[in-house]
């Protein structure tokens, strides 16, 4: 029988880590830039920090359900062929949707990500 895909114990570490830091800067990026009242007068005013930029950036990419869409396209890729960079490439964007609106496809993308844990491991590793 084939080994499923799971990662040791090395890489789990690393996805914790990623998975960690990427839902805090969603949270970030969500309560504080995004829904803070003063943040949107500042940047509708003309303002180029880096906080403008990121709220510019994380709106139209949520408006248009990006991180939705990348979160499930890449895990029905992980799905199909598990691998540790898709997998973690997943999780990051369903961690983005699921904070910033887009929480059907980031909800859908978390579940094929469960899912491939069932399926045999990539020969190339």
């Amino acid at each position: 029988m084939p080994r499923l895909f799971f990662p040791t114990a090395r890489e789990w570490n690393a996805l914790i880590a990623l998975g960690l830091v990427s839902l805090g800067y969603a949270l970030y990026l969500r309560y504080i830039v995004i829904e803070q009242a003063w943040v949107a007068h500042t940047c509708q005013d003309g303002a180029t920090t880096w906080i403008c930029v990121s709220r510019n950036a994380a709106i139209a990419l949520f408006k248009n359900w990006v991180f939705g869409a990348v979160a499930l396209g890449v895990a029905g890729l992980n799905l199909i062929r598990p691998s540790l960079v898709l997998f973690a490439i997943a999780m990051v964007a369903a961690a983005f949707g699921i904070v910033l609106y887009n929480i059907g496809a980031a909800g859908l993308a978390a579940a094929l990500l469960i899912l491939s844990f069932a399926r045999p491991a990539s020969a190339t590793k």
